[in-house]
């Protein structure tokens, strides 16, 4: 109980620091809610078929990119190494950065399925679906913006290194197309990219339909994923604490 309370101390800390700046509270809500209403004024009925897909992609940048933005101030400050060190489990240290991370993508990507659904009318046919599909993203998403931002020093080298990785799976994700239409040499790749499980999710919490083989398959594969991303991220953390 007592590292739960420092993890929440680390998070509290974060998000009093960082995140709740309104340049980036804006910078996550504004370009993803411009593209869907872009596309809703182009065709009103079928901007649901988008819709989960754009939820997911605001909760994968805000919850990579916060995670990195504050590990990497940190290191160029000197406070991260000194956090690495200080009587803190490194599991204590991963969940409070972790957390604060997974709170912003998870506000920016609630406000914007409210926004959906009181101006254009969205509804949630399954909304416990859809907030395990939010939770389970945020998670999992935070953790690898921790791991990229542990192996490099600046801000900029940290979105380099993710955007590498972002807008490929953007693509085969079934964010902007369904999986049954990408070619079939994609496909197998789609199912290796923690984002389809969490779009399939949000797509059964909005329209109740799954591309993948129900919500048992996407829950099951997004927490091995999120396992892989913890175990992943505590290994370099732990490297980085003796660099």
């Amino acid at each position: 109980m007592r590292q739960f309370r420092r993890a929440y101390a680390i998070s509290r800390k974060d998000i009093e620091s960082y995140y709740g700046k309104p340049p980036l509270v804006t910078w996550g809500l504004l370009f993803p809610a411009v593209l869907l209403l872009s596309l809703y004024v182009k065709d009103p009925t079928t901007y649901l078929a988008i819709a989960p897909g754009i939820i997911a992609m605001t909760l994968l940048f805000g919850s990579t990119s916060m995670a990195a933005i504050v590990v990497t101030f940190e290191k160029r400050a000197g406070t991260f190494q000194r956090l690495l060190l200080a009587p803190l489990s490194m599991r204590t240290i991963i969940l409070g950065k972790a957390a604060s991370a997974s709170a912003y993508g998870l506000a920016t990507a609630l406000v914007l399925t409210l926004g959906l659904k009181f101006a254009l009318g969205m509804t949630l046919v399954d909304p416990v679906i859809f907030l395990v599909g939010l939770i389970l993203g945020a998670s999992c998403f935070s953790l690898l913006g921790l791991t990229a931002a542990v192996i490099v020093r600046e801000v900029f080298e940290a979105m380099t290194l993710m955007n590498f990785v972002r807008f490929p799976v953007l693509f085969i994700s079934g964010v902007f197309m369904p999986l049954s239409q990408l070619p079939s040499w994609l496909q197998p790749l789609a199912l290796l990219s923690p984002l389809t499980y969490v779009v399939d999710l949000l797509q059964i919490g909005v329209t109740g339909r799954s591309a993948i083989g129900g919500p048992v398959v996407s829950v099951l594969a997004g927490l091995l994923f999120l396992l892989a991303s913890a175990l992943l991220a505590e290994l370099l953390f732990r490297r980085a604490a003796f660099q």
